[in-house]
């Protein structure tokens, strides 16, 4: 069982040297409506002992840790500025990792501009370096730089890249993986889960495979999903799904992968994915896989000249008629 200690938070960082002082420094800070840059993070964690990525009240969440040690770098409460507040391209479920998750946060111009202090380093690697001072050890900022005009995490991304990893027999179980690699009771074909999820591609309504959640719409273009057994690297042996879309809505990887999980251990039919995606209703025993084998590998952009752009489009409304019949090829 995966143990449920937090880690221990690594030592604060120096506070930043502050390039003014004295009371026109204070006015300065306090002003809430300064010019802001926006600041694009490139970021990886180990979801294990996170309550997911969104912060809720009382529970540990990558957001809230992430943005208290924005506001412990960049001292936005001491000086009477707005508290960091983050967008992000994927909201990981509770236990989902990361490796290549972005988001962005808006930070006035005057602490964006302090962050070197007295180092030759600039803005962006003094802000990566101080929050490695502060961030638990199971969150790194790897990048930070002034985003792009237009840029949104969230709205401005062309695709997510998730993968599953499973191991289906004992001499794969490494115990050092344990929080990683789901451990299947049965041998898998992964030839027969990759043949059952090709129908799914394509733009289709999803709710079959989603948990429901008020007022959000549950259509979203898959646009690759594969399962194979790589021969060679550290994924050899294992069973492992590349899942690519524009979005993502709850639970939708992980109840993809229940539903292949069934057909490779012989309990379905390699059609039966297919006609769970047609009936657009999702089953009270619907299988959904444990959260740990999922990893966000990458979140994919347009070029600089099309990210606002790509932004307005994703932000408007899908309706039920732009959907794909299931029956048809994926377009």
């Amino acid at each position: 069982m995966t143990p449920t200690t937090e880690p221990t938070p690594a030592p604060a960082a120096e506070p930043i040297a502050e390039p003014i002082a004295g009371p026109r420094a204070e006015g300065a800070a306090a002003r809430a409506d300064a010019a802001t840059v926006r600041v694009r993070l490139d970021l990886s964690y180990d979801g294990t002992h996170f309550a997911g990525w969104a912060r809720q009240p009382r529970l540990r969440t990558v957001q809230g840790a992430l943005e208290e040690g924005l506001e412990r770098v960049l001292r936005t409460r001491a000086l009477g500025l707005p508290a960091p507040r983050l967008t992000v391209a994927g909201r990981t479920d509770s236990g989902v990792h990361a490796r290549g998750q972005v988001a962005h946060v808006d930070v006035p111009v005057e602490r964006w501009e302090a962050l070197p202090g007295r180092s030759d380093r600039g803005p962006g690697e003094s802000l990566v370096t101080r929050l490695a001072g502060v961030l638990p050890p199971d969150v790194v900022v790897h990048r930070a730089a002034p985003a792009p005009a237009g840029f949104d995490a969230r709205f401005s991304a062309l695709y997510r890249r998730y993968a599953y990893r499973i191991a289906d027999t004992a001499s794969l179980r490494d115990p050092l993986r344990r929080t990683h690699v789901l451990w299947a009771r049965r041998p898998l074909d992964e030839e027969a889960m990759h043949a059952a999820v090709q129908p799914l591609l394509g733009l289709r309504d999803f709710a079959a495979f989603c948990k429901p959640r008020p007022g959000a719409t549950t259509i979203r273009e898959l646009q690759h999903m594969s399962w194979e057994r790589p021969d060679e690297g550290p994924d050899a042996g294992l069973v492992v799904a590349s899942v690519v879309a524009d979005a993502f809505c709850h639970n939708m990887v992980r109840a993809l992968v229940g539903a292949s999980v069934a057909v490779g251990e012989g309990r379905r039919d390699v059609r039966w994915p297919a006609e769970v995606l047609g009936s657009r209703r999702r089953e009270a025993n619907a299988a959904v896989v444990p959260a740990l084998g999922l990893v966000l590998e990458e979140v994919v952009y347009p070029a600089d000249d099309e990210l606002a752009a790509r932004a307005d489009r994703v932000r408007a409304l899908r309706m039920d008629e732009e959907v794909a019949d299931p029956a048809l090829p994926a377009r």
